[in-house]
């Protein structure tokens, strides 16, 4: 069997991408309790993340988000990292602002701990691309988009998605739209 560069770069990608959700599913988390949750996309549901950031794109009014989306069709594959909305229910805790964590559920914002466990997440998995030297960059529009498409549970409201690229020229960090590399 002879393999072309194009296929194992590919292949490659998805390989580091699942390496990437493991090491997110390892990573340290607060008090013990995990609630990260990763997918990894390829094929028609990257190109369906894409499509959605476009049309955030369009109802924002945020050009970055457009960019971005290029990058989603030009990459290999894009893991999708988030943290499930739940409170730790401590009685005291305060760290996101509120009293406790009933009134931080009754004003509908997010557990400090459970966005701290997700930051350590997307670190572990950022750094297993690089130690693969895979190109990546974390992208906030990236995970709107996967919120959007449906597919994660309903108590999802932080997410990342982390596109993966391999060329002789990062198209994730020359950002200019011009610039896009098409892998086809």
């Amino acid at each position: 069997m002879i393999k072309d560069m194009k296929i194992c770069e590919r292949e490659a990608a998805l390989k580091v991408a699942e390496m990437m959700v493991a090491a997110a599913k390892t990573a340290p988390k607060g008090s013990g309790k995990d609630k990260v949750i990763g997918y990894v996309l390829e094929g028609k549901e990257k190109d369906q993340l894409a499509e959605e950031m476009r049309k955030l794109s369009k109802e924002l009014g945020e050009e970055f988000i457009e960019r971005d989306s290029h990058n989603v069709d030009d990459s290999h594959c894009v893991v999708i990292l988030a943290c499930i909305s739940e409170p730790f229910g401590f009685s005291n805790c305060g760290m996101c602002g509120f009293k406790n964590c009933s009134e931080m559920q009754k004003a509908g914002t997010n557990c400090v701990f459970n966005v701290t466990d997700l930051g350590i997440a997307v670190g572990s998995a950022v750094s297993i691309a690089a130690d693969h030297r895979i190109d990546n960059r974390v992208m906030f529009s990236a995970g709107q988009g996967a919120i959007r498409m449906g597919f994660m549970p309903k108590d999802v409201r932080v997410c990342y998605g982390i596109p993966l690229y391999t060329g002789s020229k990062s198209i994730l960090f020359d950002r200019d739209p011009g610039s896009v590399i098409d892998l086809d």
